[in-house]
């Protein structure tokens, strides 16, 4: 049975606000497209976001916002607040570009919807004792800044996230349950002993041979894998034919779907890159690239006011999406804060995520128009939620829940440090 809280509650007022929130996004539009299209024609790559920092941060300061830029230490990180309410809600900004392929994951749609949504709510914010923060978050595609944004303390205090991000065509925009799968990256550097390779062979240790153990124990690893588990390596070897190469590097990652899954894999794969190592004779180190993403946490009162503004808006739900093969560090945010991270289809829009092609569709009219409606959707939750005392406390109840230490409920008192 569904909680009665989770689901949105009858509001005679609501309609009238939802339309003067539109309409106010209407207002704002123009200035939303322009943004989008800029980020768009100047793709910048993960931590040098510069320019879309500075445009988004100065679109936000010019509306009326506090900007704190450069937070956490990250010069592309900005978090832009408005408002004194009781309820914080945040909107994630996300800028970075793919190398080569430029906004082929439409970061441009997601910097304007999430930007446009705070415009169009601007206004109500007191009336609804808000507080809206919009975050800026650097390197998404590599780097993991929402996890360094957590741990420099950006997220304390929020109690509900939201974004979204445009995929190609769908046939529903329901986010209920929805999800993305955990992923880490690492980097193996094999460190071998170098010699001539024709005069005395023998006395090397050919770090490249470890390298092609490492890979072809992963290849053998990938009959074991689980439906919903992905493995990837990538070697960076370089080297002359006439030289025993003493040094190999292989940057590897690996997904699942689950936490424990995912701490399973990694054992197996690093195993696999130990065998390199024992069967040469190679010295091994292993270093972290960047934060592990975790999967995506939808939560249930967000998703169902999620759903009945995409009905409102006409765009259809046909049940969910289920897991989407790829992985985002929003995931991380909402283990910790009540979240949803809708995965909204461009209609129309072929080909696939981190393509030239959907980079083409990032941009199209349908993209443009599935960011406005993106941005209005995301206004509507956070003031339905906000005027519904029970989606409200139970929102509020879920980010304690969630804001707790392992193993102390919301409603405990964590004990003292010994």
């Amino acid at each position: 049975m569904t909680d009665p809280a989770s689901a949105p509650s009858a509001d005679p007022a609501g309609a009238a606000a939802r339309t003067a929130i539109a309409a106010a996004y209407a207002a704002a539009r123009d200035e939303v497209h322009a943004l989008s299209r800029a980020i768009h024609a100047d793709p910048e790559l993960a931590f040098a976001e510069h320019r879309a920092h500075d445009r988004c941060a100065d679109l936000l300061e010019t509306h009326g916002f506090t900007l704190e830029r450069g937070v956490a230490e990250l010069p592309t990180a900005f978090r832009a607040t408005r408002g004194t309410g009781s309820l914080v809600a945040s909107l994630c900004v996300e800028y970075d570009a793919l190398p080569e392929i430029g906004h082929g994951c439409g970061h441009n749609i997601i910097a304007g919807s999430s930007i446009g949504a705070a415009l169009a709510l601007a206004e109500q914010l007191a009336d609804l004792d808000v507080t809206l923060q919009v975050i800026g978050t650097p390197a998404e595609e590599h780097g993991g800044g929402k996890q360094l944004l957590i741990d420099r303390g950006v997220f304390e205090g929020v109690h509900l996230s939201l974004m979204t991000h445009a995929v190609p065509h769908t046939d529903t925009y329901d986010v209920l349950g929805s999800t993305s799968q955990a992923v880490g990256r690492w980097r193996a550097t094999y460190t071998g002993r170098a010699t001539h390779a024709a005069a005395n062979p023998s006395d090397g240790i050919n770090a490249n041979d470890a390298a092609v153990i490492a890979q072809v124990a992963a290849g053998l690893l990938r009959q074991r894998l689980r439906d919903g588990q992905r493995l990837s390596l990538v070697p960076q070897q370089s080297g002359v034919t006439n030289v025993v190469p003493e040094l190999a590097i292989v940057d590897f990652e690996c997904r699942a779907l689950a936490m424990d899954e995912f701490e399973q894999l990694q054992r197996s794969l690093v195993a696999c890159i130990e065998a390199g190592a024992l069967a040469t004779g190679c010295g091994l180190t292993i270093e972290e690239t960047e934060p592990v993403y975790e999967p995506l946490l939808q939560d249930e009162v967000l998703g169902r006011h999620w759903n009945a503004a995409m009905e409102r808006l006409g765009r259809p739900l046909a049940g969910s999406l289920g897991v989407m093969r790829a992985s985002t560090d929003m995931g991380n945010v909402s283990q910790r804060v009540p979240s949803i991270h809708p995965f909204v289809g461009i209609t129309g829009a072929g080909g696939a995520l981190h393509t030239r092609e959907f980079a083409e569709h990032a941009l199209s009219a349908e993209g443009l128009r599935l960011m406005d409606d993106a941005a209005v959707a995301m206004a509507w939750v956070i003031r339905d939620v906000a005027a519904d005392p029970r989606a409200r406390e139970a929102v509020l109840a879920r980010a304690a829940e969630l804001a707790a230490p392992a193993g102390v409920g919301a409603g405990d008192e964590a004990p003292v440090g010994e």
